[in-house]
């Protein structure tokens, strides 16, 4: 199970908020007045766990006949361009790897067992950090439950980091992109005991005054119009990424440099500690070594 925070530099916050309870608890009602007061923040997106397929009694049906067929993924577009989407093997951390690049929230609804920030309701176990708690959504304060969603770290992958450097308002001058993704490497040799997991602390505080001084230090180069630097804490699985470099140039040769000398600076600057598990063992280190 994921369960990750992030080290970010401050850049644009993609926010995501679960909310988990018993169909009684006022769980889609949450929704729709968090829904309305975060789009006068910015752009809202929604996940929504299902019991069935939505084939099964929406004017969608056909697109399980398509998918049996073996198409992958189906969608239904109207003529007043209304849409939906459905497919064979979607995660909810495919939906919001999907979604972060193009909106400022995602609200989940249903998925308790997701490793997010989560607003529980009756009661109700859940995997993620709790944001707050109350029986019914109708005894929480809204201006309450936005100012928490705040106070988490937002939700980043590569491709939104990407995103938005090409929104820089010095874009047109660019001619590069150069990224960098650091994964957990599950084996250095193949009979090496295989990792299962890696978790990261940080030192509160200290991380992100790194991070920015190492953003700054890599914009004040001649040719380097943006940078995005992020590095998750928590419990990373085996295979899943764990921190990214993304540069926007004017030309290659700068970007890979700045790519280069940007993760180097991380991993040697900012204060960032590991324990690596294996399936016999474990160990603490830091993310350095």
């Amino acid at each position: 199970m994921r369960n990750y925070t992030y080290v970010r530099v401050p850049f644009e916050n993609v926010y995501v908020l679960g909310i988990a309870g018993p169909s009684d608890a006022g769980k889609t009602t949450l929704v729709e007045r968090l829904a309305e007061r975060l789009s006068e923040r910015g752009s809202v997106a929604t996940v929504k766990h299902l019991t069935h397929s939505p084939d099964v009694d929406t004017d969608g049906k056909d697109t399980a006949r398509h998918r049996a067929a073996g198409a992958q993924a189906t969608y239904g577009i109207t003529d007043d361009e209304g849409w939906f989407a459905t497919g064979a093997d979607r995660t909810l951390v495919d939906a919001l790897d999907e979604l972060a690049p193009d909106y400022d929230y995602a609200l989940v609804e249903g998925f308790s067992d997701a490793a997010i920030p989560t607003v529980a309701l009756g009661g109700r176990d859940h995997e993620g950090a709790r944001v707050t708690a109350a029986p019914t959504a109708d005894d929480l304060a809204l201006d309450s439950v936005v100012d928490a969603l705040h106070e988490r770290e937002p939700y980043e992958t590569l491709g939104s980091l990407a995103a938005r450097v090409k929104r820089s308002a010095r874009q047109d001058r660019a001619g590069a992109i150069a990224t960098f993704t650091g994964r957990v490497r599950e084996r250095d040799g193949p009979d090496d005991d295989p990792t299962e997991h890696l978790a990261f602390e940080k030192y509160d505080g200290v991380a992100e005054e790194r991070l920015a001084a190492i953003r700054s230090d890599l914009l004040d180069r001649d040719g380097i119009f943006e940078v995005a630097l992020h590095h998750k804490t928590g419990v990373v699985e085996a295979s899943e990424d764990i921190v990214f470099v993304v540069i926007l140039a004017g030309h290659r040769a700068e970007a890979f440099e700045a790519v280069e000398d940007g993760i180097n600076r991380l991993k040697d600057e900012v204060p960032l500690f590991k324990k690596e598990v294996t399936v016999s063992d474990e160990f603490w280190a830091h993310e350095s070594e």
